[in-house]
């Protein structure tokens, strides 16, 4: 049988975060794999946050979203409006104010 589970090393010995069902005294064998620590959330974006600041081609991409958004929606879709409907179709935005 082989599992993985989590647990914490607490000097010569394994905190596990579940029963591993195991008799105990079984003898068993262990491999220990470190896992980084959990990101805060929102550190991905902010690491790529103007990432792409000098692409010459990035705000007439972004115009032409907000075209076809505006398209769709029929209205500008940076309006509140708009916005709200976002919401209603499952949109995910973010704003700059």
């Amino acid at each position: 049988m082989t599992r993985t589970i989590h647990g914490v090393i607490r000097g010569r010995t394994i905190e596990l975060a579940e029963d591993p069902g195991i008799a105990d005294g079984q003898q068993v064998e262990i491999t220990i794999k470190i896992v980084p620590p959990p990101r805060p959330w929102g550190e991905g974006i902010l690491r790529t946050a103007g990432a792409l600041a000098d692409d010459p081609d990035w705000d007439d991409i972004m115009e032409e979203v907000y075209r076809q958004r505006k398209r769709l929606l029929g209205s500008d879709p940076r309006s509140e409006e708009a916005m709200t409907q976002y919401g209603k179709l499952g949109f995910v935005f973010m704003s700059s104010a």
